[in-house]
């Protein structure tokens, strides 16, 4: 019978405890768009490849809407990544000691975390990058090239998902073609993983240029001075500030002359941080690449325990993932009450929490507003919000009226051209250049979500007007907006 490796125990640990934490707020704003995307199959959306909207609202149909279901994905992704972690450090030479450390400091990351709690594209992104990086490894450490055919299977799915792995694979590439070893990346194996790759990002790459590559106007608003200044300090709370010593030693030893296969991988996240600080990039694109650093840290964590006062030495090592998954499950996961996460500070620490809440309160006001109208106008009123969320969040709503955006994917779906009736809308403040191609608006009341909690939907105004002037193909190019 074959042995469990010890990744695994770590990985089974994290999913129970994912799985029972995932449906204590409610749904995510970015969770809520992927399904109604997914809803609107093609190759691909202004913000985003295909894998993730498919997946998530093939999963909403099987599971009957319920958001269990939906994160059950999500943890499972994670838990994988728990498990490519421990492999990662044994391809780096890691014990089995080594790679229990590993996987375990990467199960009580931050990054693993909120990764596996909600569903997003760095779900699995990081799963993928990880993957890419195991199959890697194992070509380079064990002499068998054909591991770089799943290489190129594994970014080709990857690149369904997230272009960003692509990019991480091509700088760990170009680390080991200048570090070594070379030739496995020389031989026909590499090629033929690499046209599998290829085929991976042409669905999204021919969808792009066929319209005109919204990606690059959303790619503009998000890089920034704001970013560089945070992505230092991301890397150090990605996994846990408290295990950042470690993290720390391991990448020291990835970028040793004597670190073997494993030191590509090493520069090529020191690159990627670089690139990141002069292209503004967010600190979490660097997630991917982050499992390896941690496989590293196993392995030095693992020679600094042997090397005297073991249970001093052991005793700190547990402090500190203890008190990471303590600290780390209460911002990240779905503990604290709802009504609490203003005050405790979490919303702050992490907005995606607050994200979760306030989406039936929300509908709720929708609901008021439309009330407002006479029974012959009210079956002929259409939503426009502001964002994709809220369109999102009434489209999927019982009992709404149908809802549009100009706001990302929802710019490929217009409102019908011979919609005439009233228009609810939500999200934009009375007055402004938006609400100002719709005549006749009043305020019809503003989104409260209960908790005085301080999210993007908290506040938001719901005004009721008029059709468009000169009817909604006239006015659709000014509403169109991508971030």
């Amino acid at each position: 019978m074959r042995r469990v490796r010890p990744e695994w125990y770590a990985a089974v640990a994290l999913l129970v405890l994912l799985v029972l934490t995932s449906s204590r707020y409610g749904w995510h704003r970015d969770e809520l768009y992927f399904v109604v995307a997914g809803r609107h199959p093609a190759w691909g959306y202004p913000d985003q490849p295909v894998l993730t909207p498919l997946l998530s609202a093939g999963l909403y149909r099987l599971g009957g809407g319920s958001l269990v279901v939906l994160r059950t994905a999500a943890a499972l992704a994670s838990a994988v990544t728990v498990v490519l972690t421990g492999v990662i450090a044994g391809l780096l030479g890691g014990s089995e000691r080594a790679r229990l450390l590993a996987s375990v400091m990467w199960a009580v990351g931050v990054a693993a975390l909120v990764t596996g709690h909600l569903v997003s594209t760095a779900t699995f992104d990081v799963m993928f990058t990880a993957g890419v990086i195991a199959c890697l490894l194992k070509a380079l450490t064990s002499g068998r090239p054909g591991w770089l055919i799943a290489a190129g299977a594994v970014l080709g799915a990857g690149l369904l998902n997230k272009l960003m792995v692509g990019f991480v694979a091509a700088l760990i590439c170009a680390a080991v073609l200048v570090l070594g070893p070379r030739r496995p990346l020389l031989r026909w194996p590499a090629l033929a993983g690499g046209l599998l790759a290829v085929l991976g990002a042409l669905p999204y790459l021919i969808w792009q240029t066929a319209h005109g590559w919204p990606q690059s106007a959303v790619a503009a608003s998000i890089a920034g001075e704001d970013n560089r200044i945070a992505v230092i300090p991301i890397q150090l709370v990605l996994v846990s500030i408290f295990l950042a010593p470690f993290l720390g030693a391991g990448l020291v030893r990835l970028l040793r002359r004597g670190a073997g296969p494993g030191r590509a991988f090493g520069y090529a996240y020191t690159a990627l941080i670089v690139l990141l600080l002069l292209a503004g990039g967010k600190g979490y694109y660097a997630a991917g690449l982050m499992p390896v650093i941690v496989a590293s840290a196993g392995i030095a964590t693992d020679g600094w325990l042997a090397r005297g006062r073991r249970r001093l030495r052991t005793a700190l090592v547990g402090v500190a993932v203890a008190v990471s998954l303590v600290l780390n499950a209460i911002n990240g996961l779905a503990v604290t009450p709802a009504a609490d996460l203003q005050a405790s500070g979490i919303n702050e620490l992490n907005q995606e929490a607050g994200e979760q809440v306030g989406w039936p309160e929300f509908r709720q006001a929708v609901r008021a507003a439309a009330r407002t109208l006479p029974p012959d106008q009210r079956a002929r009123a259409v939503v426009f919000a502001s964002n994709y969320a809220e369109a999102a969040a009434v489209e999927l709503g019982r009992g709404l009226p149908p809802a549009y955006s100009g706001h990302n994917g929802y710019a490929f779906w217009p409102p019908p051209a011979s919609a005439t009736g009233p228009v609810i809308l939500l999200g934009f403040t009375p007055g402004d250049r938006a609400s100002r191609l719709f005549p006749g608006c009043r305020t019809a009341g503003r989104v409260d979500n209960g908790y005085g909690l301080d999210n993007d939907e908290q506040g938001a105004f719901l005004q009721v007007c008029d059709g468009p002037a000169g009817g909604w193909p006239a006015v659709w190019p000014s509403l169109i907006h991508y971030d």
